[in-house]
């Protein structure tokens, strides 16, 4: 069990109060939990899952494999229809390994697309799907004690970006989310996601983008209230489209747009509530291209650098 809180009081009152019930064994500061390694130094904390990884790259026989600098080669476009199908045994192999691949998404956003596009194959994988996974775990031998800093900010000010890669699956033409939150410039929030329907524009594939990135926001501010924090405002989504943009800040309907009419009422109630604005943000500076699509090794690390990641490890071996 962990227990969390800014009050040292309230905390050791919780303590005590769990000792009458149970047979309690206080094992002090959080280390490591499930496989997630926690350190600290006095305005910062690290999350990482170094051991996790390093046990998968052994598992799979990777450790002494050639780094890769992606996830995924630049442009990669697969498909079902890509390669032979795997054996039975190979197939349960392989979704064994994406399963994991998932749990380390925990501490490693910058896997997060390309383990969502090798999800997409579970059912039935092939030899092209599972090369593109031992892709994934050479590109994590390059830096396996990368994690997430958190850095202690005096404010908690809200802020996402979102994209969408229009079109991008071969086999459905849907687009891809994806979006990022942070909370006093620290990442806490992220995801990559194929839409549910087609779009016809990449406009409309954006502002859904922007919609699921919203939403988001709007379920932490009512949890951050419910805390006794409160949220400053209005809350930023970053925006690569201005047809989206101009689309949530026009106040008239047209036929061309009543396909995202659920979406669009819902973006500019919270414009007009004051509680969000939608600055627009070149594409090539759009944080969230990183959860979209595969990129080139130079927009990667671009992009990856602005997720707030950290490899303590690096460093210390870099002394």
């Amino acid at each position: 069990m962990i227990v969390t809180g800014d009050d040292e009081d309230e905390i050791m009152k919780l303590k005590k109060l769990l000792a009458i019930e149970f047979d309690l064994k206080d094992l002090g500061k959080l280390k490591y939990f499930l496989g997630i390694e926690i350190a600290r130094s006095g305005t910062s904390l690290v999350l990482n899952q170094r051991k996790y990884t390093l046990d998968l790259l052994k598992e799979t026989e990777k450790l002494g494999c050639r780094p890769a600098s992606t996830p995924l080669d630049a442009g990669h476009k697969l498909s079902l229809r890509d390669g032979e199908p795997l054996c039975e045994e190979a197939k349960r192999r392989y979704q064994c390994l994406v399963g994991k691949l998932i749990y380390l998404t925990l501490t490693r956003p910058d896997i997060t697309f390309a383990v969502n596009v090798m999800s997409q194959f579970m059912h039935a994988p092939t030899d092209a799907h599972l090369k593109a996974v031992n892709r994934i775990l050479c590109y994590l031998k390059r830096n396996p004690g990368k994690g997430l800093l958190y850095v202690k900010q005096d404010t908690l000010g809200i802020e996402g970006y979102s994209d969408a890669d229009w079109a991008g699956c071969i086999d459905t033409r849907r687009s891809t989310s994806g979006y990022c939150i942070y909370l006093g410039g620290n990442l806490i929030v992220w995801r990559s996601k194929r839409q549910d329907v087609c779009s016809r524009s990449s406009a409309e594939a954006e502002y859904r983008a922007v919609a699921m990135g919203v939403s988001e926001l709007l379920w932490l501010k009512v949890l951050l209230t419910d805390i006794g924090i409160k949220v400053e405002e209005p809350m930023k989504m970053y925006c690569d489209n201005k047809s989206a943009i101009n689309l949530a800040n026009n106040p008239v309907l047209h036929d061309r747009t009543k396909h995202v009419e659920i979406d669009r009422h819902f973006i500019r109630e919270r414009i007009d509530a004051k509680e969000l604005i939608l600055p627009y943000m070149r594409s090539e500076d759009q944080t969230a291209d990183v959860l979209t699509k595969a990129l080139s090794s130079t927009s990667f690390e671009r992009n990856v650098s602005k997720l707030g990641m950290f490899d303590m490890y690096a460093q210390l071996e870099g002394e």
